[in-house]
């Protein structure tokens, strides 16, 4: 036992003294004693207890049936819920992730044995201070992700723990310890009977932590990566052969992803950039690599291992689309940013720019200044385009679709007009006025008789 004070959220607080008070046990236990240990806000409140299902339900006037079969009622108070389980013990695990069957027991030493890592299985309770079995507050305190028990065991039960063990070294910025490293080498085959959707949850919360690289590295190292994105193997150790590139494809595309912001579109654009670069690489007289073309390559390779990971219609849409256009050259000058904005959003642009920023940056330093300053040139020009809500689409024309038809125009023709006059608009932004646009419509089709 050890004595520490944990802030508890009133409704968590009436549980546990409502399960005390009938005389069973009740702690916290998992993530929320972990993240409150570390000072950070936990996200939700596990219960276990002794009492059975049954009985938790006895105590409580609104309940829900979440996972009864395994143990688990949800208790509902002031419209919230909280998971209250059944100390148990896990059967054997013949899929890989969920057990065959579970035992209730009244031990909560049995329940801890079955989690999985010796940092998620601290439990408190008011009265009882935090209860440690498995010394997970000393790797807490040293920055040690460690299997309980063995970790053979452990990730052949649930192959989704190999990958949560990287996730939680990344997102909190830990280490894994040596023997569940191993552990993980010698059963990441048993990733491949882990369903997609849960793999890109736990492969995009390590991209978005704070410097993702060398977890990635780790999920290529263990033999993960084969399960996850197998075409980044392609680019470990291959070679650029240019003088604007001082690493070798894995290499260039880490150091990106961890300059780029952490969001998810831009994350997964800096780790699928350049990754046709394999297949596209041609050596000139000189011996300097070129990979021409490697940008649609790379597009292409996106979408299929976005699509193949489930994600969503729009993040495949934006980062395909980023992957295509990161190697486009750009000018500083309005009527260029303008047909960027127009063709990609202003939103896409902007995360066009910190792509950018962020490859650049990961190139040899040799060319850096002056590729950063074209950046920010285009930034300024981008501000006072916005700043002066400057036209680069159609809807920012001042004339519409209705102002076409009260002029003769039909259908197709409609459009074809306000993108001709948005063509005009972006080479000078003082044309758009309904009036000098009318002009301009007029001139172009003089036999129409408008």
């Amino acid at each position: 036992m050890h004595a520490v004070n944990i802030q508890l959220p009133c409704n968590v607080e009436k549980i546990l003294s409502t399960l005390t008070n009938a005389g069973y046990e009740a702690f916290v236990v998992g993530g929320c004693v972990r993240d409150s240990l570390l000072e950070l806000t936990p996200k939700d409140w596990d219960i276990t207890t002794s009492a059975l299902p049954e009985q938790v339900k006895e105590l409580f006037s609104i309940t829900i049936d979440t996972g009864i079969k395994h143990g688990t009622v949800t208790v509902v108070i002031d419209k919230s819920g909280y998971e209250v389980t059944t100390y148990r013990i896990d059967g054997e695990y013949s899929n890989n992730r969920h057990p065959d069957k579970i035992t209730f027991s009244a031990s909560l030493e049995d329940d801890v044995s079955r989690r999985d890592f010796t940092i998620n299985q601290i439990c408190y309770s008011p009265d009882k201070g935090l209860v440690d079995y498995y010394h997970g507050i000393e790797d807490l305190q040293n920055g040690i992700i460690r299997c309980i028990g063995n970790p053979d065991k452990r990730f052949q039960e649930d192959a989704l723990r190999m990958l949560r063990a990287i996730r939680f070294a990344a997102c909190y910025g830990f280490t894994v310890e040596d023997h569940t490293k191993r552990a993980i080498a010698r059963n990441s085959h048993l990733l491949q009977n882990i369903s997609k959707e849960r793999i890109r949850d736990e492969v995009l919360k390590i991209l978005l932590s704070a410097r993702p690289s060398g977890y990635i590295r780790e999920l290529t190292e263990l033999g993960l990566m084969r399960y996850i994105i197998p075409e980044l193997l392609d680019c470990k150790g291959f070679p650029q052969d240019n003088p604007y590139h001082d690493k070798d494809v894995l290499e260039h595309i880490l150091m990106t992803v961890d300059i780029t912001p952490s969001r998810p579109v831009l994350r997964l654009s800096a780790l699928l950039h350049d990754i046709g670069k394999p297949h596209c690489k041609s050596v000139d007289e000189q011996g300097i690599g070129h990979f021409y073309g490697h940008n649609g390559v790379s597009a292409d390779m996106t979408r299929q291992i976005l699509n193949r990971l489930r994600f969503d219609n729009e993040t495949v849409k934006r980062v395909t689309c980023l992957v295509k256009f990161h190697d486009i050259e750009l000018t500083a000058s309005g009527r260029a940013v303008k047909r960027l904005l127009r063709a990609l959003g202003y939103e896409v642009f902007e995360m066009l720019l910190d792509l950018k920023y962020a490859d650049i940056t990961a190139q040899n330093p040799k060319y850096l200044d002056e590729r950063i300053s074209l950046l920010n040139d285009i930034r300024d020009i981008v501000k006072e385009i916005m700043e002066s809500a400057q036209c680069f689409t159609v809807k920012d024309l001042d004339i519409n679709g209705y102002d076409l038809m009260e002029l003769g125009f039909k259908g197709r023709e409609i459009g074809e007009q306000l993108n001709w006059l948005l063509e005009r608009v972006i080479d000078d932004h003082k044309l758009n006025k309904k009036s000098i646009l009318i002009d301009l419509i007029k001139s172009k089709a003089p036999n129409r008789g408008i």
